[in-house]
């Protein structure tokens, strides 16, 4: 075959379900994507795609032509990452995205750190605390932390991280020191995100539902609010363990600290991980530390 046109933009607009997805993945245009699938069904002649306004699916030869395109292309990338490994200063672009108050604070640097190493690699980061669509975004992964959802991703664990239950020492002097769950609803509670808290119960993790009068969506307003006396809150690690040793913060109710979540590298499934990826997630992995 002589003209390899418009197959990586078709292929990927069949894995990902759309044009922008897969415009975001080959880092171009939607219109770009569209005009290279257009001439190649053209050259073909037969219609690869049903387009609707709002989503994208394959026709029965689109279904054919995906079925024995993919692995070829598949073949192709392995060749250019083989190639590519043999480089000894790996070269080009990582996408990715993490969470912002655990990014700011632990990937950005390390992130600084790896570009100092690799000359030849440049970095966009998404800070998010949204469960951004890797595939969609077209990005190479993601830094995500706790369970994760079932789905067709590969994820390599990093590191660990532990929830602490804490408040200021002159706000339990004025209210006593909790020590079962139940004392919880005598206590003022600065409440995150989610209106719930994780603890160890009978060899368990569960979730208790909270609430309070103090309600932030960032995990240092809460440390704030708990430092100048204004109730109990739960925080991973990584916010409050300086402030703790600092003695700012005690911490309380440590019979019933959760176990430790895993902090996670997410890569896609239908995607040959480059070295310069695998690099940086080794990378991450031997300088992130656990219980964050």
């Amino acid at each position: 075959m002589k003209n390899l046109d418009g197959i990586v933009e078709f292929c990927s607009v069949a894995s990902v379900g759309n044009f922008t997805g897969a415009a975001n993945r080959l880092d171009t245009s939607v219109a770009q994507v569209s005009r290279k699938v257009a001439t190649l069904e053209k050259r073909l002649g037969v219609k690869l795609l049903h387009r609707t306004t709002r989503n994208v699916s394959l026709t029965e030869a689109g279904k054919l032509y995906f079925e024995q395109t993919n692995p070829a292309l598949s073949v192709l990338e392995n060749a250019q990452l083989s190639v590519s490994a043999l480089q000894q200063s790996p070269q080009g672009l990582i996408k990715l995205t993490a969470p912002v108050a655990f990014g700011e604070a632990f990937i950005a640097p390390l992130l600084n750190r790896f570009l100092e190493t690799y000359s030849g690699i440049s970095i966009q980061c998404a800070f998010s605390n949204d469960t951004l669509d890797i595939v969609e975004q077209g990005l190479d992964l993601a830094i995500r932390i706790g369970k994760l959802e079932d789905s067709s991703l590969i994820a390599k664990k990093l590191a660990t991280r532990q929830l602490y239950v804490c408040g200021s020492r002159e706000y339990l002097q004025n209210n006593s020191i909790p020590t079962s769950l139940e004392d919880l609803k005598q206590h003022s509670l600065l409440v995150g995100s989610q209106p719930y808290w994780r603890f160890l119960i009978n060899n368990d993790v569960q979730t208790v539902s909270v609430s309070g009068r103090v309600r932030y969506n960032s995990g240092n307003a809460l440390k704030a609010a708990a430092i100048n006396g204004l109730g109990l809150t739960q925080l991973p690690g990584f916010y409050v363990r300086d402030s703790i040793a600092q003695g700012q913060l005690v911490e309380v109710l440590p019979d019933y600290k959760d176990k430790q979540e895993a902090i996670w590298a997410v890569f896609p499934s239908n995607r040959n991980v480059a070295p310069k990826i695998r690099l940086l997630v080794d990378f991450l992995s031997e300088n992130l530390t656990d219980d964050r």
